[in-house]
């Protein structure tokens, strides 16, 4: 379709189709209001859907599939030495996908959402201009911008090339290099390094901080560090890359810091070192939306901007960046907007880190504990006290809750094992509902299952 001078209108305006834009706007279409979403892919699910999320975990999986059936060998099961097929196992993530964009775009037909392509822009307060789409404008009501983030490029270092990948790239497969230089030691940089060097890969991480996952518990970090110590081929940790260059289709990296890595040559290089909000060239500054000095939109408590009618939700306000976060974001804001009286103040928003082992949290840790000088205990428990981690060949892991010494009342939840991603629900709700150790004690858990560790140490808290 030409783009004319045609101007469509809407009550709501969504910019961005990612978990917090949809969810937004299909909780408020079914309230009534007249919603637009305005998304620069053709598909609904942003970053989270068709780059990152729920790609990375489709190829997690299939990893985790060749590590059980290489363990299944101490168990009296052979299933010999895997076949990898790149083709297909980009073609069943792809499949994956397009199975979800296929859902989200019937749930737009079923609230009634119009959906545009294009990239808006604001003219002023009420108008937005779509760069690239269908129509040449859109006049709004009310407006809520959900544009996500994007992957940091290393400044003045990092290159142009094929073999330079970003997230984005790595997960679209084009093959397995024979060497690849994951640059970033936070959880994007493990999941896929773990993918990566699952399906054949010599990896080798580049951090510069003294430890991998900076900010996360310790204690729930060492069952991942000591298989990471098998999976990847270097980590080196306090060490920093300073440049980089193409020689002969392969990367030669510059090097810095305690940890040089034996070879500072690689077929690929992975850039995993952070994101950064897409809030520029979106005309802010037309319509007066602040943003701070990392680019992070400026909201009050009910998601409004600087900006009359102009709200803000997901990673472009703020950490953490997570797409659970910004969905919870977007439903609360559509009912504020359709006047029901709700907020949004969780105590409590989990993360998960989908490595094997995976790493899942809520609440405070230890050492925020520390830091708030808290009045806390912890207990903790290896899973070699699990007769279902024991079945599982799966003892790497930890439960470890966080406590107030005088009530018991629980302030933090870790899990370090397989599946620990699925069993931080219950973790989160307890600390929702301000439970106590014994509420979670004596609470009758299924034997023998992975989850009963959660019984088992609060058993421990003697308050």
């Amino acid at each position: 379709m030409v783009v004319g001078e045609f101007t469509q209108e809407t009550d709501l305006l969504v910019i961005g189709g990612g978990p917090g834009g949809y969810h937004a706007a299909f909780r408020a279409a079914q309230h009534g209001i007249s919603t637009t979403i305005v998304e620069r892919m053709p598909v609904l699910g942003g970053v989270c859907l068709q780059r990152g999320c729920i790609p990375s975990k489709t190829y997690l999986s299939m990893v985790e599939l060749i590590h059980s059936a290489a363990s299944s060998k101490e168990k009296g099961i052979d299933f010999g030495k895997p076949k990898i097929d790149v083709n297909a196992i980009r073609a069943y993530k792809d499949s994956v996908i397009d199975k979800l964009s296929a859902g989200l775009a019937s749930q737009c037909k079923k609230f009634g959402v119009e959906r545009v392509q294009g990239t808006a822009i604001f003219e002023d307060g009420k108008h937005v201009v779509i760069k690239d789409g269908d129509i040449a404008r859109i006049k709004f009501r009310r407006a809520i911008i959900a544009t996500g983030s994007r992957a940091i490029r290393l400044r003045d270092i990092q290159i142009d090339s094929p073999n330079v990948l970003t997230a984005r790239t790595a997960l679209a497969m084009k093959d397995i290099p024979k060497t690849l230089a994951v640059i970033g030691g936070g959880y994007i940089g493990l999941e896929l390094g773990q993918v990566y060097a699952g399906l054949g890969s010599k990896v080798t991480v580049i951090e510069m901080t003294p430890t991998l996952l900076p900010g996360a518990d310790r204690d729930l970090c060492r069952p991942l560090f000591k298989r990471l110590e098998s999976d990847f081929t270097e980590i080196c940790l306090e060490t920093r890359v300073v440049s980089m260059k193409e020689t002969k289709g392969s990367i030669t990296l510059g090097i810095e810091g305690k940890n040089v890595p034996k070879s500072k040559k690689f077929d690929k290089v992975l850039v995993a070192v952070g994101r950064v909000p897409n809030s520029r060239d979106l005309g802010l500054d037309k319509v007066g939306v602040e943003v701070d000095e990392r680019g992070f939109i400026q909201v009050d408590a009910g998601f409004a901007t600087t900006a009359p009618k102009i709200f803000a939700i997901g990673d472009v306000i703020g950490n953490p960046m997570l797409a659970h976060k910004a969905l919870h974001e977007g439903m609360v804001l559509a009912d504020r907007l359709a006047g029901k009286d709700v907020v949004f103040e969780p105590r409590a928003i989990p993360a998960v880190v989908f490595t094997d082992p995976e790493i899942a949290w809520a609440g405070v840790t230890e050492e925020e504990a520390k830091t708030q000088g808290l009045n806390y205990a912890i207990k903790k428990m290896p899973w070699a006290a699990s007769g279902r981690a024991v079945a599982l060949g799966r003892t790497d892991g930890l439960t470890k809750l966080i406590y107030d010494k005088t009530t018991g009342r629980l302030l933090g939840v870790g899990i370090s094992g397989i599946h620990a991603g699925e069993m931080i629900a219950e973790s989160v709700l307890a600390l929702e509902m301000g439970a106590v150790g014994h509420d979670i004690a004596s609470t009758v858990h299924p034997h023998p299952t992975l989850s009963e560790m959660m019984s088992d140490v609060a058993h421990m808290i003697d308050v």
